[in-house]
């Protein structure tokens, strides 16, 4: 793609031609798929109604082209967080393609599956053992099974986002808000049995008091303790080594799932980085650049008793998973990709805050290098962020207020999309100034909300 963006004007004559394709394909879709898409991150509510493309034709490096033909620089979610080498990479796509050809499945297991359980291993020389899903929702799934199996109990200390099953969910049987402080609010539990109440058992992060409240008055119960290695920020190793010492005391698994961290800030899981030692870790996403594969890792104290338990799927031994991530991790070894991210992404968290400043916004920055956000402190910032959204389409730039870096980002794109952010912010400056500007925009949707 070439740097020049086109004006602001000639993109919004080229997309007011071309969008129609991309848009009449969301209607359709409403009324015949419950929520118009299979994820929530990414539904066109979630960005600007009526506006954001929603669905691709062709994806390369970190280029989209829309069903109109548009083309945009992805500068947004990239595959929310699964495409972490970029679109369509050559080396990663070659080894599936070859893998098709040799049969996908048959009635034998493939070889792929060892080979990339040694790498596993390899790159984690703390754990022992390795099972496969396809999903990180499942996975975590499998991952809390095995823990129920190995100890014999129920219920289950959490802290962060692990998907949409019913053991996670089960949380919000009694609230609705159980979950709010947990990355996505007002996740419904209908159709989670009610029995589970009292089964998943939230706890803060970074907040030992907490969790040691919660285990003397469910300790005994406890089958696991389920944490993101971090979010939007690291806590101390002290706070780490205390939650350690607390799944010792109690004799159940400290489940760690690396599902949204795992290879953003390094080749394999980021509690190495972190110095956390776990006792299961769970990783999808990154892992595989995009093809569907998840893996569950641990220590065989734990993991043998996922022999103990039903947990078996057909499609688990397809070849294509884990072909994609014996790629991907190759070519992320062979570029040490984190080193990369961390650069583009620190770039990125500068220039917001640089331009902020530069048009008065008042603004906050966080997460890690590789996987970071904005707001802006401004009580209708839902509605500045659509309008931030369509400001940046009619640049040209796929974007939103996350920024996830894939290795196909280079300097040249930074510099593209904040050329892009610096007119954005403008027209946000202007638009706080004179409210009628915002008269057509539709807030983005925060949350968990049924789509009418």
């Amino acid at each position: 793609m070439d740097n020049t963006l086109p004006s602001v004007e000639e993109f919004k004559i080229m997309t007011a031609k071309k969008t129609t394709s991309s848009i009449a394909l969301q209607k359709r879709a409403k009324s015949i798929i419950p929520g118009l898409t299979q994820l929530l991150s990414k539904r066109p509510d979630m960005f600007s109604t009526n506006i954001w493309p929603g669905y691709f034709a062709k994806s390369k490096g970190c280029q989209v082209w829309d069903l109109d033909g548009n083309e945009y620089l992805d500068m947004s979610i990239s595959g929310i967080g699964a495409n972490i080498l970029g679109y369509a990479v050559d080396e990663v796509d070659d080894a599936v393609i070859n893998s098709i050809r040799n049969g996908v499945s048959s009635s034998l297991n493939c070889p792929e599956d060892v080979e990339l359980a040694e790498k596993l291993l390899e790159l984690h020389p703390w754990s022992e053992e390795v099972r496969y899903a396809r999903c990180g929702g499942e996975a975590m799934t499998v991952a809390v099974r095995i823990a129920r199996a190995a100890t014999g109990k129920d219920k289950i200390a959490f802290s962060g986002y692990h998907g949409w099953h019913d053991w996670y969910l089960s949380a919000n049987v009694t609230s609705n808000s159980n979950l709010n402080d947990h990355l996505i609010p007002g996740l419904s539990p209908k159709g989670v049995p009610k029995a589970l109440a009292g089964t998943a058992l939230p706890f803060p992060f970074n907040d030992i008091e907490a969790l040691e409240q919660l285990v003397a008055e469910n300790g005994e119960e406890l089958a696991a303790i389920v944490m993101e290695p971090m979010r939007n920020f690291a806590p101390s190793e002290e706070y780490w080594q205390q939650v350690e010492a607390i799944a010792a005391r109690l004799n159940i698994p400290l489940i760690i799932d690396e599902i949204s961290m795992g290879f953003r800030i390094n080749c394999g899981g980021s509690h190495l980085k972190l110095g956390i030692n776990p006792d299961i870790a769970v990783f999808s996403k990154a892992m595989a650049n995009g093809y569907a594969m998840a893996a569950v890792i641990g220590k065989s104290k734990w993991m043998d008793a996922a022999q103990t338990s039903f947990i078996s799927s057909t499609m688990w031994t397809e070849r294509v998973g884990p072909t994609a991530a014996l790629a991907t991790i190759n070519y992320y070894e062979q570029h040490q990709v984190h080193e990369h991210l961390a650069v583009i992404g620190a770039k990125i968290k500068d220039g917001w805050l640089s331009l902020a400043q530069k048009h008065g916004l008042e603004i906050h920055v966080s997460g890690i290098d590789a996987l970071c956000h904005f707001s802006l402190k401004n009580e209708n910032f839902l509605t500045l962020k659509s309008y931030f959204i369509e400001k940046m389409l009619e640049q040209g730039v796929l974007a939103t207020n996350m920024f996830y870096c894939m290795y196909a980002h280079k300097e040249h794109h930074v510099e593209t999309y904040l050329k892009a952010v610096d007119n954005a912010f403008s027209a946000i400056a202007d638009a706080i100034e004179n409210p009628q500007l915002l008269a057509h925009v539709i807030p983005s949707t925060s949350g968990f909300k049924r789509l009418n």
